[in-house]
C-alpha cells in the first residue's frame, strides 16, 4: 500500500469512527428517553406494539482488587501475572 493510499484509508477510518460515535450518541439519547417515559411511568416493563423494554436494578458483586491489594499485598502480588498485548492507535 503507498503512503497515499495508507493516508486515504486512514481518512477513511477516521471518518468511519467519528461516524460511530455519533450514531451511540444518538443511540444513547434514544435509550435515555425511553428510560425516562419508564421512571415517569414507575415501571421496569414497559410493552409499546410487539417490543417489551425492560429497565431492572440488578445486583452484582464485584472483587474489590485495590482494597485487596492495599491490605494484602503481598498475597495479590504472588496471583498477578503480566499479559502481553498490542494495542493500535492513529494519531
Amino acid at each position: 500500500m503507498s503512503t497515499s493510499e495508507l493516508i486515504r484509508t486512514i481518512e477513511e477510518l477516521q471518518t468511519l469512527e467519528q461516524l460511530i460515535r455519533e450514531a451511540e450518541a444518538e443511540a444513547e439519547s434514544l435509550k435515555d428517553s425511553i428510560k425516562a417515559v419508564m421512571v415517569e411511568k414507575g415501571t421496569e416493563e414497559l410493552e409499546a406494539g410487539t417490543h417489551i423494554i425492560r429497565y431492572t436494578t440488578v445486583l452484582t458483586q464485584r472483587f474489590d482488587s485495590i482494597s485487596f491489594k492495599k491490605k494484602y499485598e503481598e498475597l495479590y502480588r504472588a496471583f498477578t501475572k503480566q499479559t502481553t498485548s498490542k494495542r493500535f492507535t492513529i494519531s
